[in-house]
């Protein structure tokens, strides 16, 4: 009886916190419906026709496919260049030996120091850095997205490789496996769960992103999904219809690819914090 009391809670305070995460993009997807007067007056209530001018007026607005290209070509580039770079440092520190264990942890705790500081601070800086080295355009944000991503990445790709058994680096050394096929044809295909976790949070974060791109990005040709919805802002009006449809058409591809990938995420972020 007991456990039954303890399940009908559990159940009531999964549905309450799924309502809560929900109701903000359902609210959107009502508003989207609805024109600028009907969501300044009563945003609350539903839209009294189904009304596709805000779809209509935001697919002629922007130029989806090339938002849609800048992003994903971001998106592949950051990934590619950060997951090359935190793969081999993350092998270095979770598979090698050191002389002197204190340079793993100083090492370590560089790499992941970037954790405890909120990467919109260094907006005016790396705009300074890109600005310094002629960096502009798409270059100006893939760089930034692979610094502040390499953190997380490492404090992910370390805490796998940790947990993965010695014995495995001595068995492949002694079947003449050199430094670059143990980590390549060995180590690398275990690590597919959290790469795959590691992927996709970034995709997220890429996806979303707007600080960034807001001060790197000043060609129109070179605006990002997340620069969409600042076509709709003027100087004295706001499009508030444009805005919401044009955000909803953004996040659906999102939410299609999270739930997708939700069991790698799962799967990769266990694997991940098995060790530290």
């Amino acid at each position: 009886m007991v456990n039954k009391r303890k399940k009908i809670v559990q159940y009531f305070l999964m549905a309450i916190i799924t309502i809560l995460v929900v109701f903000p993009f359902l609210w959107m997807l009502i508003l989207s419906f609805k024109t600028n007067s009907e969501i300044l007056s009563t945003p609350l209530s539903l839209p009294k026709t189904l009304n596709f001018e805000n779809y209509k007026h935001a697919l002629e607005t922007l130029n989806f496919p090339k938002l849609y290209g800048n992003t994903i070509f971001v998106c592949i580039t950051s990934l590619v260049i950060e997951l090359i770079i935190t793969f081999f440092s993350s092998f270095v520190i979770a598979r090698m030996e050191f002389k002197n264990e204190k340079l793993r942890k100083l090492l370590y705790g560089f790499l992941i120091m970037g954790l405890s500081i909120s990467p919109f601070i260094l907006l005016f800086p790396v705009y300074k850095i890109n600005v310094f080295f002629g960096l502009r355009g798409k270059m100006a944000l893939i760089f930034p997205y692979v610094a502040t991503s390499i953190s997380f990445n490492t404090l992910l790709l370390v805490g796998y490789l940790k947990s993965l058994p010695a014995e495995i680096d001595e068995a492949a050394v002694i079947d003449g496996c050199s430094i670059w096929d143990l980590m390549f044809k060995v180590i690398l295909p275990m690590t597919k769960p959290v790469i795959a976790t590691v992927v996709i949070f970034n995709v997220l974060y890429i996806w979303n992103e707007f600080p960034f791109a807001s001060v790197m990005l000043r060609d129109v040709t070179d605006y990002t999904l997340s620069m969409g919805a600042s076509f709709f802002k003027g100087t004295y009006t706001v499009d508030y219809g444009g805005i919401v449809a044009s955000s909803v058409m953004i996040i659906i591809p999102e939410l299609i690819f999270y739930g997708v990938f939700q069991k790698n995420i799962v799967e990769g972020m266990t694997a991940g914090a098995v060790k530290g």
